[in-house]
């Protein structure tokens, strides 16, 4: 699944090339992949809420896109431009058997495609897209959330591990696996610790790094993980130049020369310095 920034990038690229054009069909191949009746219309604007793409149309519809975890946007028009889950279908042939939904432009068509099927669109009107139940639930973005905000849900999920809390949606929207490794060690948190042992001004520390990094990817395209790419199919560079601990597992902190480790937190995958992070009681 891709994370906030790679969302991002998807979005700021797709801006290029649909807005302003006009959507005259759409195909549906796949009933499980679109949600609602098919829908024409300029497009007006991209928004992106947490990972959902909003693509407004100029007759008060909206489409929401959630990618899911194999899910690509490839614009067939003067040049591709894909976005998503890489495969051969960036160079091949389309539509083909993963699409699921064919837009057609008045100068090009977006394919949604799904290898899993898990992605989906939904027809929206765009007075409504606030209140979808999907888009309601999301807290704020590292952004927009208060260190107050933050600081009291901690609490509330005082004997709970920071890392799983964080990357509750719920709780702070945006984060996913590899930002939260990242800001967890920029802040010096240990992935267990309980989020009743985080200070306020370790909270205020961890929305301020968390931004960081994001911001880090956002302005480098987005990390691949051999998963997702920019919007034209080149690849973002954030875990080659930015990454401080995410898959670098046997090297040294780059704070204190430490090998950093990779251990399980919640089941996920997690990486850190055994030496700047440390548990409750740990010296």
């Amino acid at each position: 699944m891709p994370e906030l920034p790679e969302v991002e990038t998807i979005k700021r690229g797709l801006c290029q090339f649909i807005v302003k054009k006009k959507l005259i069909r759409t195909t549906i191949l796949c009933a499980k992949s679109f949600i609602g009746e098919p829908v024409t219309g300029a497009v007006k604007d991209i928004r992106r809420f947490g990972k959902a793409l909003i693509i407004d149309l100029d007759n008060q519809k909206s489409l929401m896109i959630h990618l899911r975890m194999t899910g690509q946007l490839i614009y067939d028009g003067e040049e591709r431009y894909a976005a998503g889950h890489p495969s051969e279908n960036f160079t091949a042939e389309l539509p083909n058997k993963q699409t699921r939904v064919i837009l057609e432009f008045d100068d090009g068509v977006l394919y949604f495609n799904d290898q899993r099927k898990f992605g989906f669109i939904k027809v929206l009107p765009t007075s409504e897209v606030e209140k979808d139940a999907f888009i309601k639930k999301l807290a704020p973005e590292p952004w927009t959330i208060s260190v107050d905000e933050l600081y009291e849900k901690l609490q509330r999920h005082k004997n709970s591990a920071i890392k799983p809390t964080i990357l509750d949606q719920t709780i702070i929207c945006g984060l996913g696996n590899i930002y939260a490794d990242e800001a967890l060690f920029a802040s010096k948190i240990h992935p267990e610790r309980k989020c009743g042992t985080i200070t306020r001004e370790e909270t205020e520390l961890l929305i301020e790094n968390a931004k960081d990094v994001m911001e880090k990817s956002i302005a480098s395209g987005g990390s691949t993980m051999a998963t997702y790419v920019k919007a034209d199919g080149t690849k973002g560079d954030y875990l080659d130049f930015f990454a401080q601990v995410f898959h670098k597992e046997g090297q040294p902190c780059p704070r204190c020369g430490t090998k950093i480790i990779k251990i399980k937190v919640a089941g996920r995958g997690t990486h850190i310095c055994p030496h700047c992070q440390k548990k409750e009681g740990e010296k």
